[in-house]
């Protein structure tokens, strides 16, 4: 069973595939919610990372269910366990996501970085 999320029209749309398919023709859409700053745009959640504990990441949430929180950071998107936050994000918050030693997840929020955007 496979998940992308769709927004578009400033919503937000969950696909997942029925079991043993695996292409999203014949897909369930369900609407969660406004796109609370999101791009347009079809996120594959189901080719997220899983979060490593170690590290801190720094980015926009997408989604959230009842066992995951999803956020885009780059051009990667990571899966962190929802039973890791004392309180979930905020859709569509920019945030740095880091874990303490107890495992457990501390968000703050992000702090700005300079980059280079593609301009012509």
């Amino acid at each position: 069973m496979k998940q992308r999320l769709v927004v578009m029209n400033g919503q937000r749309v969950v696909q997942t595939t029925p079991p043993g398919t695996v292409s999203f023709e014949a897909a369930n859409n369900v609407v969660v919610g406004k796109a609370n700053g999101l791009k347009p745009g079809v996120y594959n959640l189901y080719s997220s990372l899983p979060a490593d504990k170690q590290q801190s990441y720094s980015g926009q949430i997408l989604h959230a269910d009842k066992e995951s929180v999803f956020q885009k950071t780059g051009v990667n998107i990571i899966k962190h366990s929802r039973s890791d936050f004392d309180k979930v994000p905020e859709i569509g918050s920019v945030i740095s996501i880091s874990y303490n030693a107890q495992g457990r997840a501390e968000s703050a929020a992000a702090t700005m970085q300079q980059g280079r955007g593609l301009k012509r």
